[in-house]
């Protein structure tokens, strides 16, 4: 982490930025050459992580991968998870090795699920429940010494389900500490919580914990991440935080499709509220991706390959690009940079270095922003395009008072980002 605690960054202190994608299924469900093609193109769309879990949601245990491979051994009927199951040439687990390794070659880190949280707490989903603290330490231990010497993973417990039983703390504490055990502390460790939750709820005191997940979630309420964001921003000890499942492109309203379906404005809402409020990072995702669907229906309305193309993917590696322009690590949240706000849909986020201040308008309408937040007598004033990542120069102002600015286009779908920089 930063020495702000605020940020991850690489061994030489320069600044990672986590622009994440979500595809829980990818050890799962694809082979080797559907597994290269799904990862040359997130490399390609500039994305930096992704999120895939070992023991898979969907008949994770009972369904084999792409090769008819189980991840685990089993004694006296149960799915043992202190046996994983490596006994035959290219077995499930040397398939997880072959796609890390890949991910690795192509600049993309792993954001490492061990399992998915019904294999502990099944309040829905198919479980079954196998992991007790005992063997949770044990099957930790094991996934640690087998990706120790790995540079590419960061270690994400939790998958979707709450911490309600004492029985699920320790369980989740017990993995945390064989992990650490396994590979002697080299990666990072994190929690994914189950919908419109944070990790900070349930284990932000742990020492095991690193950084903070939030999944904001797919349900029908206002996309209003960024209080999510800031809530974590604001807890002690300092820890950095990110929204790792907010709504994903195409994904049915409240999980019903008669709601219809968020689309790349919903999806480019979200990214920039939370980045803005404080998040280190963000997590993109879409829903025929995560899942790998191979056959559309009304719940999942795409195949994966033509969803690996939908435009919100495409477009966030312009929020990356927008962030990594400017000085990253001394970065704040800082709402006073706006005079006047709106409630709802058309709520304004803003954030600053000491050179340069970004003011997001979900809607194109008019910002009014408080100067004098930044260095320098003078500024530049520009919009920036979420969708094009196009800037256009808007003129220089003295560095004082009050300027409102008017977004070049306004309406749902015209977001636009206001970049101020000391001249």
């Amino acid at each position: 982490m930063s020495e702000n605690r605020r940020f991850l960054v690489y061994e030489d202190e320069s600044p990672f930025f986590w622009l994440g994608d979500t595809a829980w299924e990818l050890f799962h469900r694809l082979s080797r050459e559907d597994a290269e093609l799904y990862l040359t193109t997130r490399a390609a769309q500039g994305f930096t992580v992704v999120q895939a879990v070992a023991l898979a949601e969907l008949d994770g245990l009972t369904k084999g991968n792409a090769y008819d491979k189980l991840p685990l051994t089993q004694s006296a009927g149960r799915y043992d998870c202190t046996r994983p199951d490596v006994r035959s040439d290219y077995n499930y687990w040397d398939h997880v090795d072959f796609v890390v390794d890949r991910a690795e070659e192509l600049g993309i880190y792993i954001a490492f699920l061990p399992t998915w949280g019904d294999k502990f707490n099944r309040a829905w989903g198919t479980g079954p429940e196998i992991f007790d603290p005992a063997n949770a330490e044990l099957y930790g231990r094991w996934l640690g010494e087998r990706y120790k010497e790995r540079a590419n993973i960061l270690w994400v417990l939790g998958g979707d389900r709450p911490l309600v039983k004492q029985n699920h703390f320790e369980v989740i504490a017990a993995m945390a500490a064989g992990l650490k055990e396994g590979d002697g502390g080299r990666h990072l460790i994190t929690f994914h919580p189950d919908g419109e939750q944070s990790s900070s709820l349930h284990v932000h005191d742990q020492p095991w914990l690193d950084f903070n997940m939030i999944q904001s979630s797919h349900g029908l309420a206002d996309r209003d991440n960024y209080k999510m964001v800031a809530k974590d921003y604001a807890l002690e000890p300092v820890k950095p935080t990110l929204d790792a499942e907010p709504c994903y492109e195409d994904h049915p309203r409240g999980f019903n499709a008669v709601n219809g379906y968020f689309d790349e404005a919903d999806v480019r809402r979200v990214a920039y509220y939370a980045v803005f409020a404080g998040a280190f990072g963000h997590t993109y995702g879409h829903h025929a991706v995560w899942s790998m669907t191979t056959e559309p229906s009304s719940y999942f309305i795409n195949d994966w390959k033509s969803a690996l193309q939908k435009p919100g993917a495409a477009q966030m590696k312009h929020l990356r690009a927008l962030m990594e322009s400017r000085p990253f690590l001394d970065r704040v949240p800082d709402q006073t940079l706006l005079n006047e706000n709106h409630e709802g849909a058309n709520y304004a986020v803003a954030t600053r270095g000491e050179s340069y201040a970004y003011c997001y308008s979900p809607n194109g309408l008019t910002l009014k922003v408080a100067l004098e937040k930044i260095q320098g007598e003078e500024f530049e004033a520009s919009w920036f395009d979420p969708r094009t990542g196009e800037f256009h120069p808007v003129g220089t102002y003295p560095n004082r008072g009050e300027q409102a600015f008017t977004p070049p286009s306004s309406g749902r779908g015209n977001d636009w980002v206001l970049v101020l920089d000391s001249k």
